[in-house]
């Protein structure tokens, strides 16, 4: 499981890399005598959309939207709720207290919601869509780095590393990051799956990566009213969006 998630991950950021390489066509050349081909088509492996589009070609170029609107926003969430999950475990009750609250706030509003709120109040666009999702992602970052450092907060070489004179700051980065890191990547690599869906979610709802620009959501979008007269041409990006997001999860979980 873990081996065929990481090949397909790697085959699917590669693709996208060489996306002018790799994809038949340019992702807006259309063909109105070619409108809606069905998958398996001559030339076109994954059919064409409403504008003769090739689907195969318009996948490729959207991985790389989609896939760095995924990762963006998870590493982002990942420095700043390892910055403030490691604090508030080591610096006391009050600290842990003001900073979890202050999260708690966050993490309170059911998450689409609120990238849908955020998005709305900064525009549509892929750098909206970025602030939204790490808005959204880091306080379960922080939450998870806390725990870990709950867990070996009183252990032995902490306490060894205290009375030999060493600082907070040193203890932190020398003891503590070392521990709570591994546990934050494995997390945050399954979080990538989470963040590619909410990201197709908003440019779906017209609040991500608007059209022309090749994105999984907003194809999805696109090929939203040829859900009955071209089914097998509607749900190809609703497939490559579950298939990649799926073998992040995977990846993630297995390498807990």
């Amino acid at each position: 499981m873990r081996g065929g998630a990481a090949l397909l991950i790697a085959a699917v950021a590669l693709a996208a890399v060489l996306a002018p390489v790799v994809a038949p066509y340019g992702p807006a050349a259309g063909d109105l005598h070619a409108r809606l081909l069905p998958p398996g088509s001559p030339g076109h492996l994954l059919g064409t959309d409403g504008q003769g589009r090739d689907l195969l070609s318009r996948v490729v170029w959207g991985a790389r939207v989609s896939l760095a609107g995924g990762a963006l926003p998870v590493l982002t969430a990942l420095v700043l709720g390892t910055a403030l999950g490691v604090p508030a475990g080591l610096g006391g009750r009050r600290l842990e207290n003001l900073i979890m609250r202050v999260l708690d706030v966050l993490y309170a509003f059911p998450a689409v919601l609120l990238a849908m709120a955020v998005a709305s109040a900064l525009g549509p666009g892929f750098a909206g869509t970025a602030v939204s999702l790490s808005v959204v992602l880091t306080p379960a970052v922080a939450r998870v780095a806390l725990t870990e450092v709950r867990r070996i907060r009183s252990a032995d070489y902490l306490e060894a590393a205290r009375a030999s004179g060493a600082g907070r700051l040193a203890v932190a980065t020398r003891q503590v990051l070392p521990v709570v890191l591994p546990v934050v990547l494995t997390y945050c690599t399954a979080l990538v799956g989470l963040a590619i869906v909410y990201a197709a979610g908003l440019s779906f709802f017209g609040l991500g990566v608007a059209p022309p620009t090749a994105e999984w959501g907003s194809m999805l979008n696109e090929l939203r009213p040829y859900a009955f007269s071209a089914p097998g041409v509607a749900v190809v990006p609703a497939i490559v969006i579950f298939v990649v997001s799926l073998a992040f999860t995977a990846l993630g979980r297995t390498t807990r």
